[in-house]
């Protein structure tokens, strides 16, 4: 007969165990606002009230489903205005392989461009400090 270790559950925590214990009371509408939140967010509501409380006042709880939809539509946004571009350049090409590229288009297709590039680094620099306020 084989002889069996005796599981004893998790391991003791020799550090950070939670002790202490405090009772709140909510309205009703503060107590439907913590319950969307933590459907929303998927955080517990012991974990919600925790962060909001506890957490560095720079950190916000924020919906992630919601945050990578709308990166999702920016990053493909910026894929059209990409291929919109590749296009200009393309038939600015033709136009000067015809002869018939005015200077002043290019000069303003350069602005542009130049623009863009502007935008392009500000959405980068903001996607950064997203992640990095994240945790990431």
């Amino acid at each position: 007969m084989e002889h069996f270790k005796k599981l004893n559950g998790r391991p003791k925590l020799k550090e950070g165990k939670r002790t202490k214990f405090i009772n709140v009371r909510f309205t009703e509408e503060e107590y439907r606002e913590i319950t969307e939140l933590e459907k929303e967010l998927a955080v517990s509501k012991t974990d919600l009230i925790r962060m909001r409380i506890l957490s560095n006042t720079k950190q916000t709880v924020i919906n992630s489903k919601e945050l990578i939809k709308y990166l999702d539509s920016a990053g493909a946004e910026m894929g059209r205005i990409g291929n919109n571009i590749n296009q200009l350049a393309k038939h600015a090409n033709v136009l000067k392989l015809r002869g018939a590229l005015h200077p002043a288009i290019v000069k303003q297709f350069n602005q542009l461009f130049e623009e863009y590039i502007q935008v392009k680094q500000r959405f980068e620099a903001a996607l950064r400090k997203i992640i990095r306020s994240m945790g990431v």
